[in-house]
């Protein structure tokens, strides 16, 4: 590759307002939001206690932020039924919904891999 076309090709990571990768990706590429995902992508409606139950090392306060980042993003809904005592339910949106074969075949991939990479 030509050092003109390479610089061309750089370009696109350097103007951090509008690079999708920096603004979309790293929404869910954190170490929970991902794994949040595929836990909601595999039921109807989870409870937070539910969500914490899957995913045992995650802390209640960072489980909250999370699903809180993921409803302002647009991935996640948050339903409240007005019980006594009240419950939350979370699932996705149609927007969560349409990422999720983009992360299965991640997820994929990391299982088709994790032997090789882990050997390192």
């Amino acid at each position: 590759m030509k050092p003109l076309q390479l610089e061309e090709n750089l370009k696109k990571y350097t103007c951090t307002s509008e690079c999708p990768v920096r603004n979309v990706i790293s929404r869910f590429s954190g170490k929970w939001a991902m794994l949040i995902l595929c836990v909601l992508s595999e039921n109807d409606a989870v409870r937070f206690s539910a969500i914490g139950k899957a995913i045992p090392d995650i802390s209640p306060k960072v489980l909250t932020e999370t699903l809180k980042n993921l409803e302002a993003d647009g991935l996640v809904s948050r339903r409240l039924y007005a019980e006594i005592p009240p419950r939350v339910e979370y699932s996705l949106t149609p927007l969560g919904k349409s990422l999720m074969p983009v992360i299965g075949q991640l997820i994929s991939w990391a299982i088709d891999n994790f032997d090789k990479i882990a050997k390192r």
